[in-house]
Order: structure tokens, then C-alpha cells, then sequence
């Protein structure tokens, strides 16, 4: 009995985004709007990468892992979150509310490995192209997935195990949307201090590090592409930035939610949403519109099914 948690609390409710019914209709049509359009994105984007015998490359293999993660995103928090708009008691059980926290960190932690592998891949096709496909091979690619979710569940898992046996009396009011560690752990009825700052070590700080790691790797990056130039070096540059962009919509957020010592609720809110329901979808966007060779594939994969349904 003593390992188990003595919470009363089996519940908690959220206080939600706003209360004027006029905001939630617009939250309600921006947020089903965006969310079904990064699903239908992503999963568009998946689908051209796995048909296509011209996108079988270690890069398209990293991007359609990320489009699975990004699905994932988008699948943890938007779903509950549109549901709840309406509702006058936005509720989540306990059980949930864990299941919610582990799962939005396992994807964070995997999307973190994954763009730092991306940026390894581009570095290796720049800097070294002679070389480029001895050392990313497929052996190489399944190593860099595999080491993204035993970092991402391991990340998760660590923080969960020190936190799911806290104790909660009272109050159960998030004041939030959806459930993470910052507002979870400030309810518990127990000192807190020190979870509260392995929190901002393991997500806060690790995120720091590897954006600074992913931006600095990617100036190197630049600066080559920029002392060789070449007929390749435009599309070099466009791919950069395009990871660069999404690199910065990515780590934004999360640094400032795990680290920023007095967070804002409205701001936190804001910040949140973006990360849940634009980011999935920008990143689709970003990766579809800047990359000619996935515009192609993409139109070929859709008139390819125009034609099928014609048949059918």
C-alpha cells in the first residue's frame, strides 16, 4: 500500500481558453480547421514519401518519421481540446491526465532527436557528399529512429516515475487546456520544489541545449554552402532554411513554457495552442511548398488517385 498514490483527487478540471462563447466558435472553427488540415498534410506526406521510389532517400525517411510525429502532436492535445470548447465542466480523470503528460513527452522528446538527425543528414550531404551514402545508409537511419523513441520514452518516463506517485488533495482546477508537468505539479499538496526543477533540467534546459547545438550546426552548414558555391547551392540553401524554420517553430515554444521564470497564463495559452494545432501543420506546409521534388511526388500521388476514383 505504501507505493501506491494517496491522491483524493480523481479528477481534474480545466479552466479552458476563454469564456466568451463568440472566442470559443473562432477557437472551435481555427482550431478543427487546422487540425484536420495538418492530419490530412502529414498523412499526405507520409503516404508520397513511402510510394515514391524517388523520395527513398535517408532525408524523406527522416521527414516522414517527423510527419508521424507530427501527427502525433496534433492527435494528443487538439482532439480533447476542440471537445472541451463547448463543454461547461472540461473534465479529465487522473489516469488521463498522466496518459496526456506521458505521451506529449515521448513525442517531444522523439521530434527533438529526430530534427538533430536531421541536421546530421544535411550536414553529411553537404559537407561531406562523397561519403554521404556510406554513412547514411539504411542501417544508419533505422539506428537514428530507434535512438529518437528510446530517448523520447526514457525522457517521459523518468519524469513520470517521480511524479505519479505524488499525492493531490485539492484543489483540481488546471488552469490550462490540456495537462503538463508546470501546472500539474503546482497541485500537488506536497513540497514540489525540486521536481518542479528537475522539470525545467530535463525539458527546459535539454531543449535549450539542442536548439543551440541544432542552430549553430546549421550556420557551420551555411557557411560552407556559402564558400562553395555551385549549381546546388540554391537548393541547398532552400532545404536549410526550411529546417531552420521549422527547427525555430518547434524549440520556441517549448523553451520558453519549461524556462521562462514568470510565465504568463494567456501567453503560456497562446504558446501552447500554436505548438498543439499551427506547428504540425506549418511544418507540413514548410516541407511540401519549399521542396520541389515533394511537390512533384505529391501531384503524381494525387492525380494517381484522381485517376483511381474515375476508374473505380
Amino acid at each position: 500500500m505504501d507505493g501506491m498514490n494517496h491522491s483524493v483527487v480523481s479528477e481534474f478540471v480545466f479552466l479552458g481558453l476563454a469564456n466568451s462563447w463568440e472566442i470559443q466558435l473562432i477557437l472551435f472553427v481555427f482550431s478543427s480547421m487546422f487540425y484536420v488540415a495538418s492530419m490530412l498534410g502529414n498523412s499526405l506526406i507520409m503516404f508520397t514519401v513511402a510510394s515514391d521510389p524517388h523520395l527513398h532517400s535517408p532525408m524523406y525517411f527522416l521527414l516522414a518519421n517527423l510527419s508521424f510525429i507530427d501527427l502525433g502532436v496534433s492527435s494528443v492535445i487538439s482532439p480533447k481540446m476542440i471537445y472541451d470548447l463547448f463543454r461547461k465542466r472540461k473534465v479529465i480523470s487522473f489516469g488521463g491526465c498522466i496518459t496526456q503528460i506521458f505521451f506529449l513527452h515521448v513525442i517531444g522528446g522523439v521530434e527533438m532527436v529526430l530534427l538533430i538527425a536531421m541536421a546530421f543528414d544535411r550536414y553529411v550531404a553537404i559537407c561531406k557528399p562523397l561519403h554521404y551514402l556510406t554513412i547514411m545508409n539504411l542501417k544508419m537511419c533505422i539506428l537514428l529512429l530507434v535512438a529518437a523513441w528510446v530517448i523520447g520514452l526514457t525522457h517521459s518516463a523518468i519524469q513520470l516515475l517521480f511524479v505519479i506517485k505524488l499525492p493531490f488533495c485539492g484543489p483540481n482546477l488546471l488552469d490550462s487546456f490540456y495537462c503538463d508537468f508546470p501546472r500539474f505539479l503546482k497541485l500537488a499538496c506536497t513540497d514540489t520544489y525540486s521536481l518542479e526543477f528537475m522539470v525545467i533540467a530535463n525539458s527546459g534546459f535539454i531543449s535549450l541545449g539542442s536548439f543551440f547545438i541544432l542552430i549553430v550546426s546549421y550556420s557551420f552548414i551555411l557557411i560552407t554552402v556559402w564558400k562553395h558555391s555551385s549549381r546546388g547551392s540554391s537548393k541547398a540553401l532552400s532545404t536549410l532554411s526550411t529546417h531552420v524554420m521549422v527547427v525555430i517553430l518547434f524549440f520556441g515554444p517549448c523553451i520558453f513554457v519549461y524556462i521562462w521564470p514568470h510565465p504568463t497564463s494567456h501567453l503560456d495559452k497562446f504558446l501552447a495552442v500554436f505548438d498543439a494545432v499551427l506547428t504540425p501543420f506549418f511544418n507540413s506546409v514548410i516541407y511540401t511548398f519549399r521542396n520541389k521534388e515533394m511537390k512533384v511526388a505529391m501531384r503524381k500521388v494525387c492525380s494517381q488517385f484522381i485517376a483511381y476514383r474515375r476508374i473505380s
